[in-house]
């Protein structure tokens, strides 16, 4: 039998662990081919694939430990010749252990023609974003489980017995250059910081804390069949940071290969990701990436999963389509 005060410290510890984990769950969803889907981060990027381009994506980081993240995430953009710009739908479902983290958001972006090659977008992004937590997952010392009531009882008034949930506005900016060699990108979501306010004590009112997001990318001609793209990706909130290093090689338009490393010193180093894609016919691609881990998780996890599939129309749609079409930026 658990003393009191063995089941307040049990209590001030689910209270802890749902607190720090709901901390980072403020953090994006993880994601290895960024460079491959940029309008997930950058509002901006919505139309650059000059037709109807729709991507999805499914991710299982960590496997081999119960409770990691299961990340689904689905999105459609296309350009809007008559209002130079383009707009954008997004969403997103996030299962972390006993958390449930659901977006949706529409976008849209101003293109600004700079020079003979460059154009310059600015985006912005609002939308809902919903934190669930299940309380049915968790189980106390001292409660009382099972099919037929009282079903789940904790005998804790500090632990939620069924799903709580709550929802707060997002919003986002950003801007994107994109010119025949050059990309860059910068935008931050959760512009207004919002509060989740969930009606029970547990889990504890969190704030949407601001992201930052920033990249940087390089197209370079190798040969008449060989093309590089090297790509920097930076994501912060100013408490934490994490950088991408990566290059992709891309042959004949079908065919793609490259490595990523996620990590800038020895408290970040993540992981070293592999990735392959090739296009399945004019429209469709589908990609694939091998996250292995470098952190101390490497001993009781395998790795992490993600797979990708664009469709893109590849025909130009709308009014008031401009003859010259600005290089489309998308690596495959």
């Amino acid at each position: 039998m658990l003393t009191n005060n063995m089941k307040q410290l049990f209590t001030l510890l689910i209270c802890l662990f749902v607190a720090l984990s709901f901390s980072y769950g403020q953090q994006p969803a993880q994601y290895s081919m960024y460079m491959l889907n940029q309008f997930k981060y950058n509002p901006a990027y919505a139309g650059l694939d000059n037709s109807l381009s729709v991507t999805g994506v499914l991710r299982k980081q960590w496997v081999g430990i119960t409770g990691t993240p299961s990340t689904q995430h689905v999105n459609a953009h296309m350009p809007l010749y008559f209002l130079s710009g383009g707009i954008g739908l997004s969403f997103e479902n996030d299962v972390i252990g006993v958390q449930r983290f659901t977006k949706a958001s529409i976008s849209y972006t101003y293109q600004i023609p700079i020079g003979d090659e460059g154009l310059l977008s600015l985006g912005g992004r609002a939308g809902i974003n919903q934190r669930s937590f299940d309380g049915t997952k968790l189980i106390a010392p001292d409660g009382v489980y099972g099919p037929d009531p009282p079903g789940v009882n904790h005998q804790d008034p500090f632990l939620p017995v069924g799903v709580e949930s709550a929802i707060a506005p997002t919003v986002g900016l950003g801007l994107f250059y994109s010119s025949e060699s050059l990309e860059i990108g910068l935008s931050l979501n959760n512009l207004l910081e919002p509060r989740f306010n969930y009606a029970s004590q547990l889990p504890p009112d969190i704030r949407l804390v601001r992201n930052y997001f920033l990249t940087l990318a390089y197209n370079l001609k190798i040969a008449n069949s060989f093309t590089i793209h090297p790509s920097i990706f930076v994501k912060s909130d100013i408490t934490q940071t994490q950088l991408d290093l990566s290059a992709l090689v891309k042959y004949n338009d079908n065919i793609l290969g490259g490595v990523s490393f996620r990590g800038y010193n020895a408290k970040t180093v993540d992981a070293i990701v592999l990735i392959a894609g090739i296009k399945l016919s004019e429209k469709i691609g589908l990609r694939y990436a091998y996250d292995i881990t470098l952190s101390k998780l490497n001993s009781i996890n395998t790795a992490s999963h993600e797979i990708m599939l664009n469709y893109n129309l590849n025909k130009k749609i709308g009014a008031g389509i401009p003859e010259k079409i600005i290089y489309n930026p998308r690596f495959l």
